[in-house]
């Protein structure tokens, strides 16, 4: 455990100390290790690599489980693409969500095959179109004041109330009219049976699953990976002696001097049935406003091609609430008086020496994979790669990454 290391001495010192492995963190030690021979020590509070996107395979039924919530590879970025197939393998799996409402399932996002469900007729694209610009004229989107007003003022009050009110709610654990509008730009609604998830250019999971992954990115003989270790009861050996990316929450690094900054998190219930298929499909979402959870996870659908135990599946129910302490933070609320303390974290940050923040929990923002691996990559290229190759300052900060 953490308390138990040792204190270094500086004979023993890394080249660079990576708090947290996630994929921003890895992508920093691998490149660093991989491309400019760095020694390179990886601190991880936990007892497992790989931060939110770690996987484990169930010993009874041999789903892939992903612990911290579905997580779903899909990016344009060609860099990026190229990338993480280094590292692994890709599926063609391409994801498809739906929506549950009052008993009944709607393919999801918003697309024709839910308009002519919902409103029980045929229509053309051209009709269908016609059809949500009339319901969305009651509210003018300029005139919008809060969340719901907003929604309408978009996609109209029957398909607000059923695919967004209830859902939002739940996700917020707030009335959508006391949340502001600018909370959401656009309500996506496509005029054709597409109902692919995302619109990415590569999109898959890794054949060997998520923590094969990112074993893989650490394998280098130069990447030490500390489990357990919590970087605040070994920060005095590093701080100031070698350079530092850290990936952990900002406000935590500096002691919450500035304020809690707040985040949302989630709750996993899992369970496993005595049924060989509960859903259909991987992810389904609760709409209704008096069921508690947000979605259902059933992990064995993201793999079709694999063999799993007969007559046996692992379901999740996902529940969203308020992070209070303790809690591990997934989606920065980012409210105005957030924004106000990160500005002031950011001035912090350029100020502590031989510190670079980056990730999801170091900028306050909520990021995919591959825009983590992506602003890694350019971390790298811009930050530390020519303070080690060109002997350039190491410039701290990176809060806003």
């Amino acid at each position: 455990m953490s308390e138990s290391v040792p204190s270094t001495e500086p004979s023993d010192l890394p080249d660079l100390v990576v708090v947290g492995s996630g994929f921003f963190g890895l992508t920093v030690a691998e490149r660093c290790a991989n491309d400019l021979g760095l020694k390179v020590l990886v601190l991880e509070r936990r007892p497992h690599i790989g931060g939110n996107a770690y996987s484990e395979f169930d010993e009874e039924t041999g789903i892939e489980v992903h612990k911290y919530g579905t997580h779903l590879f899909h990016t344009s970025n060609k860099r990026v693409w190229e990338y993480v197939n280094r590292f692994t393998e890709f599926t063609n799996y391409q994801h498809r969500v739906f929506a549950k409402y009052q008993g009944q399932v709607y393919s999801f996002p918003m697309n024709l095959g839910l308009i002519n469900q919902f409103f029980g007729k045929s229509h053309t694209p051209d009709e269908a179109r016609a059809l949500i610009a009339e319901q969305a004229s009651e509210i003018a989107t300029e005139d919008a004041t809060n969340l719901e007003e907003k929604a309408i003022s978009l996609i109209g009050r029957p398909l607000y109330e059923a695919f967004v009110k209830g859902y939002t709610s739940k996700q917020w654990q707030t009335d959508p009219k006391e949340l502001s509008a600018d909370i959401i730009t656009r309500l996506p609604v496509r005029y054709t049976f597409d109902n692919r998830y995302f619109n990415d250019t590569y999109e898959g999971l890794p054949v060997d699953g998520y923590t094969a992954w990112l074993e893989r990115m650490a394998e280098h003989p130069n990447i030490t990976v500390q489990l357990e270790t919590d970087f605040f009861a070994v920060a005095d050996d590093y701080k100031g002696k070698v350079p530092i990316v850290y990936t952990g929450p900002v406000d935590e690094y500096f002691d919450n001097s500035e304020g809690r900054l707040s985040w949302r998190t989630i709750d996993l219930e899992q369970e496993t049935l005595d049924v060989d298929d509960y859903q259909g499909t991987g992810v389904v979402n609760a709409n209704d406003a008096d069921v508690p959870f947000t979605r259902v996870l059933e992990f064995k659908h993201l793999h079709p091609e694999r063999k799993h135990l007969a007559g046996k599946t692992i379901v999740v129910h996902e529940y969203s609430r308020f992070a209070e302490e303790g809690d591990e933070p997934y989606y920065p609320i980012n409210t105005a008086e957030d924004r106000a303390k990160l500005l002031k974290y950011r001035e912090l940050a350029k100020d502590e020496p031989m510190v670079l923040f980056g990730g999801r929990l170091g900028t306050y923002k909520y990021l995919d994979m591959h825009m983590a691996i992506g602003a890694a990559l350019s971390m790298y290229d811009n930050k530390i790669r020519p303070h080690f190759a060109d002997g350039e300052p190491f410039k701290s900060g990176g809060v806003d990454a």
